[in-house]
């Protein structure tokens, strides 16, 4: 199968379904202050607020996973585009704190569908000798959303958090681009006996000279259970790659989620600080366009340590900056190998399973994100409060990205194999 026009409209397709994602998460970050000045609470309450988001995240990551394996991951996606634009919609109506964090937590639930199964659906829908490359891509999408987040609240942010929430509810009518445009992976049609449908699915993405006639098969096609996950060398592949993800987020959001704290008090002023921010996000792509290249000629691990060491040292950079030119420096440094380890990781992780517990999987692997994401700003904030100071803090944080470097060595390669 070639690499041609359909592949790239897919992934744009999938690229902006991600980049909704990331815009989600951050958008409340960003009118903060007008949350809490019109809920009249404290910091405290909107950094919950912020969380339930989170919050939800976990259980819907475990439940949506089974969900992709089960019931395709088209229908995933589009069920999880709609539940998520109906409850953002809601959230826009909250008379107060505790109902504006029960509609986050469960529009976090909802919307987990689509962040647990987008990696692992595009995957399946490309020729094995682009699949890195082309997958590294589209985890591009997150500093577009960044960019979409800053972009919001700076536009319409001044009419209140209400209206920045609203526009972010109707992102979610992309989910009808989605279920328009990408078709149903022909893995899962070929593991639910629908032969006829994987092959009218393999024609569309370009393949040619195969019979009509040839039956379709995929690994593991029975139906499994997902305790299959934790069984011999499969449960092996599953502790790590979700431990990964825990150190891994721990290591990146929790400098993330301060970042404009801890840029002000290094003298930035917060608007200063935003379009930092917005600069550092411009500098990732370039971070995701080479991490594309060269997990392409020479695989995942070493890629993906490599970039991981580089971004630690970016961290150890900016945390012990002693002026201004060398805080950019290791801000930058930071921004451009971190996300595109974060790239080589979206792409790895999905291709360590087979075809019947590859959402699953997946979904067991966002669980172990969004419990370092929920965790981990609380925890900084608190050492940020004590005496252990910026310095110390940033340190610390950088430990789990040398864990997460330790923990990649173990995982198995997976660049120009077949997905099972």
């Amino acid at each position: 199968m070639p690499f041609g026009s359909v592949h790239v409209k897919i992934c744009a397709v999938l690229f902006f379904a991600f980049a909704i994602e990331a815009w989600e998460m951050l958008m409340l970050t960003y009118v903060a202050g007008d949350l809490a000045t019109s809920l009249q609470v404290g910091m405290t309450e909107v950094g919950i607020a912020i969380s339930a988001l989170f919050l939800g995240m976990i259980p819907g990551s475990l439940v949506w996973g089974p969900i992709s394996d089960r019931i395709g991951r088209k229908a995933t996606c589009a069920w999880s585009f709609a539940g998520y634009g109906v409850f953002t919609l809601l959230s826009c109506f909250a008379p107060n704190f505790e109902t504006l964090s029960v509609a986050r937590f469960l529009s976090g639930v909802l919307f987990s569908g689509v962040f647990t199964v987008t990696f692992p659906y595009f995957e399946e829908l490309l020729p094995v000798k682009v699949r890195g490359k082309a997958t590294v891509y589209l985890a591009a999408g997150w500093p577009i959303g960044i960019l979409a987040a800053l972009g919001t609240a700076a536009l319409i942010g001044g009419h209140g958090w209400r209206w920045v929430i609203a526009v972010s509810a109707l992102a979610s009518l992309w989910g009808i681009v989605l279920y328009k445009v990408v078709p149903e992976s022909p893995y899962w049609l070929a593991r639910r006996g629908r032969n006829e449908d994987a092959h009218d699915v393999l024609d569309l993405l370009g393949a040619r000279g195969i019979s009509r006639g040839t039956i379709f098969t995929v690994s593991d096609g029975k139906k499994q259970s997902i305790w299959s996950l934790f069984k011999r060398k499969m449960g092996r592949i599953t502790v790590i790659q979700v431990l990964i993800n825990f150190t891994f987020s721990w290591g990146y959001w929790g400098l993330q989620s301060w970042m404009p704290t801890l840029l002000e008090g290094r003298g930035l002023s917060a608007s200063s600080s935003f379009s930092f921010i917005a600069l550092s996000a411009v500098l990732m792509i370039p971070g995701y366009m080479t991490a594309s290249y060269l997990t392409g000629r020479f695989g995942r691990k070493w890629i993906f340590t490599i970039y991981v060491l580089a971004a630690a040292a970016g961290g150890f950079f900016f945390g012990t900056a002693s002026t201004e030119t060398e805080m950019y420096i290791g801000m930058f440094s930071l921004a451009f190998f971190a996300l595109g380890a974060w790239g080589v990781w979206d792409t790895w992780m999905g291709e360590l399973y087979p075809s019947a517990l590859r959402g699953s999987g997946y979904g067991f692997g966002i669980f172990g994100q969004r419990v370092a994401n929920t965790v981990a700003p609380s925890l900084v904030g608190f050492l940020l409060a004590s005496a252990a100071g910026a310095t110390s803090t940033i340190l610390f944080i950088n430990m789990f990205l040398f864990a997460t470097v330790i923990l990649g060595l173990f995982l198995p390669e997976t660049e120009g194999s077949e997905l099972e």
